[in-house]
């Protein structure tokens, strides 16, 4: 995506080419753990897609990823391990899976 913009400025990408930069930046030094808080805010949802397309690969490469993000299924999809906290605290724990799984993750999150 972003190999057709290397010329241009950073300000100017779009907001999901903006943060495939920011996630591209983060790997330069070649990390064991990529941070992401929220990387799927605000994006297009064709955006979505390829963003946790790279989230993925960038994970099967090796590196751990933890990540904070409101779009839940997308995240429970990816994750090995995931936690559900409300007002800061631990409610639910488990792996992706069981959590996608959950009745209170269904009934608060995904609307089900």
């Amino acid at each position: 995506i972003l190999k057709e913009r290397r010329n241009q400025r950073a300000g100017t990408l779009s907001g999901g080419e903006q943060q495939m930069l920011a996630i591209a930046r983060g790997l330069m030094s070649r990390p064991k753990l990529l941070m992401l808080d929220e990387p799927s805010l605000g994006l297009m949802p064709i955006l979505v897609t390829k963003l946790f397309d790279t989230i993925r690969r960038i994970n099967e490469e090796g590196i751990t990823i933890l990540l904070v993000e409101q779009n839940v299924r997308e995240a429970l999809e990816l994750a090995d391990r995931a936690y559900v906290l409300v007002t800061g605290n631990i409610v639910l724990e488990g792996t992706g899976r069981e959590l996608l799984e959950a009745e209170m993750v269904k009934k608060a999150y995904l609307g089900m």
